[in-house]
């Protein structure tokens, strides 16, 4: 299969569901629900954008399989599967914040292919096709070429269950804070991958994070020329990705195991 039809269907998808988002952004009408906890929410515009998201698989692609935050995984065997996140940051949008986008992953045969994150309200298109490089609103993107840590700005996230598992991050914001130029909190990881990958940010790590969060945004930035390590295993998805000197002396930073 043509994967540059699949990215241009993977846009198209994400222009849909961004439009779902931007009619209801910062209305009275959200009817944010919790899940988890406070901390981890839904709302009407991450169920309209899913559907509208999945409608459009079900019709062009009857045969691939389907990843989504919020309706899990169809179980359908297929060699192509996208991996969806409808609203990436939905606490930022349930609060008004700009810093959400749609996040869509393609897989074939479990190798990211296609990633396309839309930043609606921001009017950020990022791209990229395996081998083809990445691409913000049309135009070539790559890592800053920054290599002192000294003068990086970088970003981070926290975990959902940080209100009761004191592994949460705060250790390793102690041993990075005090040696960069700037430490930013966004609330989208897909936002923050692809401002690593348009050298915006210098690096980006989180914990405890999901596929759909990373799929698209992890092939956006390397195909941007960022490397990233996956520094933990027993936390969902624990990724650092950067600028590959910036990385390289963040990455000793970072625990390993609970409470280092």
């Amino acid at each position: 299969m043509e994967h540059d039809q699949l990215l241009l269907d993977a846009i198209e998808c994400a222009r849909l569901a961004g439009k779902i988002q931007l009619q209801h952004f910062r209305t009275a009408n959200l009817n944010a629900t919790a899940k988890l906890n406070d901390s981890d929410i839904v709302t009407v515009a991450d169920k309209l954008s899913e559907a509208a998201i999945i409608g459009y698989v079900h019709e062009h692609y009857p045969e691939h399989s389907i990843l989504s935050e919020e309706s899990g995984s169809d179980r359908r065997e297929s060699e192509y599967e996208w991996v969806i996140d409808p609203v990436d940051g939905t606490t930022n949008y349930n609060a008004g914040l700009p810093m959400h986008c749609v996040s869509i992953g393609i897989r074939h045969r479990g190798v990211t292919v296609v990633g396309v994150v839309l930043a609606p309200y921001l009017n950020e298109l990022f791209h990229a096709v395996r081998g083809e490089g990445a691409y913000l609103n049309g135009n070539r993107i790559t890592v800053t070429a920054n290599t002192d840590i000294h003068k990086a700005v970088v970003s981070t996230g926290f975990p959902v269950d940080k209100d009761v598992n004191p592994d949460n991050n705060m250790d390793n914001v102690a041993r990075v804070l005090p040696l960069v130029r700037g430490l930013r909190r966004l609330g989208s990881a897909a936002v923050d991958i692809s401002y690593v990958a348009a050298g915006i940010l210098d690096a980006y790590w989180e914990m405890n994070l999901h596929e759909w969060d990373v799929c698209a945004g992890l092939l956006i930035a390397e195909e941007a020329g960022a490397r990233v390590v996956h520094f933990r295993d027993d936390r969902n998805v624990s990724v650092l990705v950067g600028a590959p000197a910036i990385v390289d002396q963040i990455d000793p930073l970072l625990s390993r195991t609970p409470g280092r």
